[in-house]
């Protein structure tokens, strides 16, 4: 049977021209030699997309696909089958009628996990196909316990009088227990451990940027950053408060005793059979420590500047001017815009041996081969200032700053583009036009402005409509027109997702970068060096070409990417720029 499943797969590959001949060959004799799926063997090589075997197998086999994160499984299905042996063979029960259960798989080819199903379950096995990736969601979101509930029954389990005591003591702010001895134990017993894995993974399952840990009157408040949003989770008791931080800083290797001064520090776990780094702000507040924590993910981390969402036009300025020999790129925006991605991202696409490459960031957010990255360490003295001193007698081509802070950065490192480094930096602006400003307020002459900065990049992040529930809908003609849109189309069609369990209900999922893109070009330095107003500097950007972060969204908008909410709301203030 399972030669014959083959033999009809590998036909419908080659006679859709989805496979080359000889390279179905390869891959069989990838399997002879090594064994395993076919289907894996095919994907890994790069002959084949996941989607376009999936087509192929749901066609050639005449098993049905699904999306399964439309469809919503009862629990009793769950229940029928392990979550062991769910992840084993990448699979997922989905309904059972009468004496036969409907089983979602990633690899129908393999007839040897629905057969051990069906002497398991004693079930007969309806097969229908979906991707490896729609599998895992599905398990880490049904069998994954609800935290909350987890967290309660973990607290109800703690019957020993001991451990109950040694929370109840260290919930007291500035007192806490007698000994650093007994606040270690306390954070190796194994609730603590347990409540605090269940938040971390949380927080991973719901794809959270930041977890917030924050202590109130009475209880304890989780929120989780999601696309830029913040969204509460389940309140657990404040008993748990001191033991969360505690155990927190125990992995991150920080003072467990000192309660009374901010603490910073880093520690990775492994979930999923992924790395994931998280960086760690302790600040004492009245009520108790508030822990921040950022998240980085680098297997969902894009370093690519051709697949930030940005538009074409502006990603090949920015790749001709980060080809120049000397001169300053400036990334700006808001906090949590984006800004040091796009920057990782430049420098991923220039990063050859040929070239020496050195970064002082606060903190490193992601290790890049080939670059040489150094920490800023203000308490010692290691300031972005005194750190670029330092990199200057390197010997570097190219210097990134992860941010300029005051003038004497931002002296040294257009300094630094003067003498034959291209520069890379941050800074808190707006708009691309209003760092110009900005650097001038701060102190820099504007010939030098115009001797050394080359381009400047305005971002913000826009949340993506999800696509398991986008719907789409018309904007009545008053409301184009109070909001100055001008479309081509006299009825446009926009999008907006109407909220699904795949995202949250918020109706987005995932998000996508806007970008504003302002060359130097000789008339903009002729009114810099006159002085000119950022309204006057902006007007002539734009009949060079420049489009607004407004005008990139609501390119984004009329693709069905975004909706049109979001970029009003990431937006405002641009109401007097009008959209093509």
């Amino acid at each position: 049977m399972i030669i014959g499943l083959k033999e009809k797969l590998t036909k419908i590959l080659v006679d859709r021209k989805i496979v080359k001949p000889e390279d179905l060959d390869k891959a069989l004799s990838v399997q002879k030699d090594k064994g395993g799926s076919l289907s894996d063997i095919l994907i890994s090589l790069g002959y084949v997309s996941k989607g376009d075997l999936m087509v192929a197998l749901s066609e050639g086999l005449g098993i049905p696909p699904i999306n399964l994160a439309r469809y919503k499984i009862d629990t009793s299905v769950i229940k029928l089958i392990s979550k062991k042996l769910a992840k084993n063979y990448k699979i997922m029960p989905i309904s059972k009628i009468g004496n036969t259960l409907t089983l979602a798989v990633a690899d129908p080819l393999n007839i040897f996990a629905i057969d051990d199903i069906k002497t398991l379950t004693g079930f007969k096995i309806s097969p229908i196909i979906t991707t490896e990736k729609d599998i895992r969601e599905a398990i880490g979101h049904y069998y994954d316990e609800d935290s909350h509930a987890a967290i309660e029954k973990i607290v109800d389990g703690m019957q020993e009088e001991s451990d109950v005591k040694l929370l109840e003591e260290s919930t007291t702010f500035m007192e806490g227990i007698a000994s650093s001895s007994d606040l270690l134990k306390m954070t190796q017993e194994a609730p603590v451990v347990k409540i605090t894995n269940l938040l971390l993974s949380e927080a991973i399952n719901v794809r959270a940027s930041d977890i917030l840990i924050e202590p109130l009157e009475h209880d304890l408040r989780i929120r989780y950053r999601v696309d830029g949003i913040l969204h509460e989770g389940r309140r657990p008791p404040k008993i748990l408060h001191n033991a969360i931080v505690s155990r927190l800083k125990v992995m991150s290797e920080l003072d467990i005793a000192e309660r009374r001064l901010p603490q910073d520090g880093r520690f990775k776990i492994k979930l999923h059979g992924r790395e994931i780094d998280f960086r760690i702000s302790v600040l004492p507040s009245s009520r108790g420590e508030k822990v921040a924590l950022r998240v980085l993910d680098k297997s969902q981390a894009t370093l690519d500047i051709d697949k930030l969402g940005f538009d074409q036009r502006s990603v090949d300025a920015i790749k001709q001017a980060a080809l120049k020999p000397h001169g300053m790129i400036l990334i700006c925006g808001p906090t949590g815009c984006g800004k040091t991605t796009t920057l990782y991202s430049i420098l991923q696409n220039v990063n050859s041996p040929d070239k020496n490459i050195v970064t002082v960031e606060d903190p490193i957010e992601y290790m890049i081969d080939g670059v040489n990255q150094v920490t800023s360490r203000p308490d010692i003295g290691l300031t972005f200032a005194n750190a670029l001193r330092s990199i200057l007698r390197q010997d570097p081509n190219i210097i990134m700053i992860g941010e300029i802070r005051d003038l004497d950065t931002v002296d040294i490192a257009i300094k630094a583009a003067l003498t034959g480094h291209l520069v890379l930096s941050t800074l808190h602006t707006t708009t691309a036009t209003g760092s110009v400003i900005r650097l001038v307020n701060m102190g820099v002459e504007p010939f030098l402005i115009t001797s050394s900065l080359i381009l400047v990049g305005a971002q913000r992040l826009v949340r993506k409509v999800c696509q398991n529930c986008k719907a789409p809908y018309e904007l009545p003609k008053d409301e184009c027109e109070r909001l100055n849109l001008k479309l081509d189309k006299a009825k446009p069609v926009f999008y907006r997702g109407k909220g699904c369990p795949a995202c949250l209900n918020s109706g987005y999922k995932g998000r996508v970068g806007l970008l504003e893109v302002l060359s130097l070009s000789p008339k903009i330095k002729s009114l810099i060096l006159e002085n000119a107003q950022e309204y006057q500097i902006r007007e002539e950007a734009r009949k060079e070409g420049m489009q607004t972060l407004r005008e990139n969204g609501m390119r984004l908008v009329l693709d069905g990417i975004t909706a049109l909410d979001e970029v009003l709301r990431v937006t405002v203030g641009d109401q007097d720029m009008e959209t093509p």
